[in-house]
């Protein structure tokens, strides 16, 4: 538990912000002023959580506990004094898509409805139990199914937020520069870090697993909006995602690859990228969903919200 990147706001606050920030540290796992927190509160929103995929099937013990069991006294907490809560669950908790089980050439692979990831309709596909990296989709789902049982059962007001790849300045960390020096950080960091050390951009079993991105800025806005709209929010769970910003990784280690070398002055590697296997990358146990393209359908519908930024314009932002 630590708040490196948050202490310029609290450590002291900026100007702007004295008297509006009281800052507690604690583990919500083991803390008994949490409680007593919650009960002031008008509004809980809960990000706690491993949600690093190198962690899934290395640490699959405390990826479900930090996901599932830590966050019950959050919800307990929240249904029992009845306050609102908005809860950040992710995008993994569809896991791999209808299209993924479809041979290559199938024409149905072109389908959306095989792919496009809808909030209540699409179903949550995991591999299987030895595939360790599915503990963290499994943890989270089975969260946000108690969430939506108390809202149900005993009228907890509840939102529940599924991020598609926020990215954008000050996330995850750059191994031994900004973070702990172990540890693999998600896509994004982990590219980072191996452009800054002037070393091949590593992608898993061909970087051809699909993905969608967006900007950071874009996304805290859809947050407000459920902040601030709380009868058009209650009792929702929200895809927040860029479809039109869909790359493979591969794709993207390319676009990075040239965005750095136009923001650092650097000319990339005669051989920017190398390929290596899941299981090298992640060890054993690892497996991967296709495709993650979110419908927005209900977002835009309920609180009219639709992302801005194009995936090259946040990649100049996020580098520089």
């Amino acid at each position: 538990v630590y708040c490196d990147k948050i202490r310029h706001l609290v450590d002291p606050p900026p100007p702007h912000l004295a008297g509006r920030i009281s800052f507690h540290r604690l583990n919500i796992k083991n803390d008994s002023r949490l409680e007593g927190l919650i009960k002031m509160a008008d509004l809980t929103i809960n990000l706690a959580a491993i949600c690093t995929p190198a962690d899934y099937n290395t640490r699959p013990l405390d990826t479900i506990y930090s996901n599932f069991i830590d966050a019950l006294p959050v919800v307990k907490y929240c249904s029992e004094n009845s306050k609102r809560l908005i809860h950040f669950s992710t995008c993994e908790v569809y896991g791999k898509t209808i299209g993924s089980f479809l041979p290559k050439d199938h024409p149905l692979r072109k389908e959306a409805e095989f792919y496009v990831l809808t909030e209540d309709e699409s179903p949550c596909i995991f591999g299987p139990i030895v595939k360790q990296r599915w503990s963290y989709a499994c943890a989270k789902q089975l969260i946000e199914r108690l969430i939506f049982a108390e809202g149900a059962e005993n009228d907890l007001e509840f939102t529940i937020v599924r991020p598609f790849n926020w990215i954008g300045p000050r996330m995850d960390f750059i191994p031994g520069v900004d973070g702990p020096s172990e540890g693999v950080p998600r896509v994004l960091a982990c590219f980072s870090n191996n452009l800054l050390r002037r070393e091949p951009l590593k992608l898993v079993d061909g970087g051809e697993s699909q993905r969608t991105f967006v900007f950071i800025k874009d996304a805290i806005e859809a947050v407000l909006l459920m902040i601030e709209n709380p009868a058009r929010a209650n009792g929702h769970i929200f895809n927040v995602g860029n479809p039109d910003n869909e790359v493979t990784v591969r794709e993207l280690a390319e676009m990075m690859t040239e965005v750095y070398a136009k923001v650092s002055g650097e000319l990339p590697l005669e051989e920017p990228v190398i390929d290596v296997s899941a299981e090298e990358f992640y060890g054993e146990g690892y497996d991967d969903s296709d495709k993650r393209i979110p419908d927005m359908t209900l977002i835009n519908k309920q609180l009219g919200w639709n992302p801005k930024t194009p995936l090259k314009d946040l990649l100049e932002t996020t580098l520089t």
